[in-house]
């Protein structure tokens, strides 16, 4: 079956705030441009800031949902990135040269029994996905239709932090294609793994509060906690909304 790609997200602060894109160029072997440069670490964090490392070492929505709501536009020129959320004010801040206005801004988010923000990392030439290999994520919007309807309520794919969404599959068909490879417009990518999800999906992207018992949803319906599957790109070009999205091998 040939889907269309309906959605391209990259995340420029893990975390931190989502951005919706027209086209991105994508580089073989690599995570899209921009996609999670930064994360923040928390103060229990073990990490020398040179290196991938796990998710456990950063503040995220697992942990402050909060976090969940923000929305983030990038100047790639400037490297600036100017930060909304419903309870807070907007700002402009550049993380590599004002890490602490970032800490500072989103700090009202967090929650206050858990380890506080101290400092932002940025690996060059490497976005900290949550794989220790440079992911791109995909989301079939079937199989959120599918979460849906089990849940009895309408949810973002903002939920799930995708990188591309996806729409014309048939539910969890995307789960067929581990191990396989696909193509969406003239960029080829493997599919190497489900994902398997956290917390961090039951908080609403609008609000940054928990409202949907997607984990529970998963489990029950499925018999699993996954959404969405991991992929790496194998070879270079453009990738633009619209384009169609069909399995090569």
């Amino acid at each position: 079956m040939t889907g269309r790609l309906a959605h391209i997200w990259r995340y420029p602060v893990k975390s931190h705030g989502r951005e919706a894109l027209d086209r991105i160029e994508v580089t073989a072997g690599a995570t899209l441009p921009w996609d999670r440069a930064w994360a923040v670490a928390h103060e229990s964090a073990e990490i020398d800031g040179t290196t991938w490392a796990p998710c456990a070492n950063f503040s995220r929505g697992a942990k402050a949902p909060g976090l969940m709501a923000i929305d983030a536009t990038l100047d790639e020129a400037s490297g600036a990135l100017t930060l909304s959320h419903p309870d807070l004010e907007p700002v402009t801040v550049a993380p590599d040269r004002e890490p602490a206005a970032l800490i500072d801004w989103a700090a009202p988010l967090m929650a206050e029994n858990r380890a506080a923000s101290t400092r932002v990392v940025r690996v060059p030439g490497r976005g900290m996905t949550d794989t220790d290999f440079p992911s791109i994520s995909l989301l079939n919007l079937s199989s959120l239709r599918a979460l849906e309807q089990r849940l009895g309520q309408s949810l973002s794919p903002l939920r799930f932090r995708g990188n591309f969404g996806v729409d014309g599959l048939g539910p969890w068909e995307e789960f067929e294609w581990i191990g396989r490879r696909i193509r969406i417009g003239a960029v080829e990518f493997r599919v190497e793994e489900r994902i398997k999800r956290c917390l961090a999906t039951t908080a609403n992207p609008e609000t940054g509060r928990r409202d949907a018992d997607t984990l529970g949803a998963l489990e029950n319906g499925w018999g699993h906690r996954d959404f969405g599957v991991y992929m790496v790109a194998d070879t270079n070009g453009t990738v633009a909304l619209g384009d169609p999205v069909e399995l090569v091998q």
